[in-house]
């Protein structure tokens, strides 16, 4: 039943609308999924030509992959840099037990510990900063080389099927 108290502007901005039907959209809750026909409807009755939602259709797969394949990246970094961690913990462990065997005390160690421990701190702070320059270009490299390799394997298989027969 409508608020009689509600008086609605007879005209909305574009950025309006679109905050009022996503609202809306997720008012409805768990009613499902849409289906691309329903969709297909809802452009149609917002005066949407096809090509137009087919493109930001494809806009939005694209945006979803690329937001997908950054969550995989940053995931990449973060395991770098666990081993890397527990690399450094190894090493210096090593180094603190034989200053501590050989001195009895912890002398020259330090001094392994901190230059190691600077190149870490270093890599830790870049895993963490997801924004900016730097962080595009490796991105970049990274998905240029996990492209590359997803390449060579689909060419191994096919070389490996085209043997097998």
């Amino acid at each position: 039943m409508p608020n009689p108290d509600f008086f609605p502007p007879q005209s909305y901005s574009q950025e309006d609308v679109q905050e009022i039907l996503y609202l809306a959209i997720s008012r409805q809750g768990d009613k499902g999924e849409i289906t691309r026909q329903q969709l297909l409807e809802i452009a149609d009755d917002l005066a949407i030509e096809v090509k137009d939602l087919e493109a930001a259709e494809k806009d939005w797969q694209e945006s979803k992959m690329l937001s997908y394949k950054r969550q995989e990246f940053d995931r990449f970094r973060r395991e770098e840099l666990k081993h890397k961690t527990v690399r450094y913990l190894i090493i210096n462990s090593f180094f603190l037990t034989i200053n501590l065997i050989s001195a009895g005390t912890i002398s020259w160690a330090i001094y392994i510990f901190l230059l190691m421990g600077l190149p870490l701190s270093l890599s830790a702070w870049k895993t963490f900063q997801n924004q900016g320059i730097a962080y595009e270009e490796a991105f970049k490299r990274w998905k240029i080389k996990e492209e590359m390799k997803e390449s060579f394997t689909n060419l191994w298989t096919q070389v490996k099927k085209f043997l097998q027969f």
